[in-house]
């Protein structure tokens, strides 16, 4: 099964950046849709932006559209998620996550995903 390895996390001040990258390994599919998303103690896991496969269609959460971009390389098989104007409230563990996806399509629940990432922790200090 395909393996999501998360890199790029760390500590930040608030208002800055960060840049983190997910690279898939063992892919037994030739299509597939990548998503990020974040969990913080006590509360569930949100979605925080999504891509599909061609990269030409992306989708985020309202609390990060403006401030987070999410790309991916398929070539490498990397899909990154670039972050700014970073806050207190973008702490978590961060994760990626992919499933299959033939018609092009991006998905924010993370029902819809196959494989998960091993998260990485982003904090943000005041």
């Amino acid at each position: 099964q395909a393996q999501l390895h998360e890199s790029g996390g760390g500590l930040v001040q608030a208002g800055g950046s960060l840049s983190l990258s997910c690279a898939a390994s063992q892919l037994t599919f030739d299509h597939y849709a990548m998503g990020w998303f974040r969990q913080t103690p006590g509360k569930a896991r949100e979605f925080v932006a999504a891509i599909t496969w061609s990269g030409e269609g992306t989708l985020y959460a309202d609390s990060v559209k403006g401030r987070f971009t999410v790309s991916r390389d398929n070539a490498k098989n990397t899909v990154s998620l670039q972050m700014s104007n970073l806050t207190p409230e973008d702490s978590g563990v961060y994760y990626c996550a992919v499933r299959v996806d033939t018609g092009g399509y991006y998905y924010h629940g993370g029902y819809e995903y196959d494989q998960w990432g091993q998260g990485m922790q982003v904090t943000v200090s005041a």
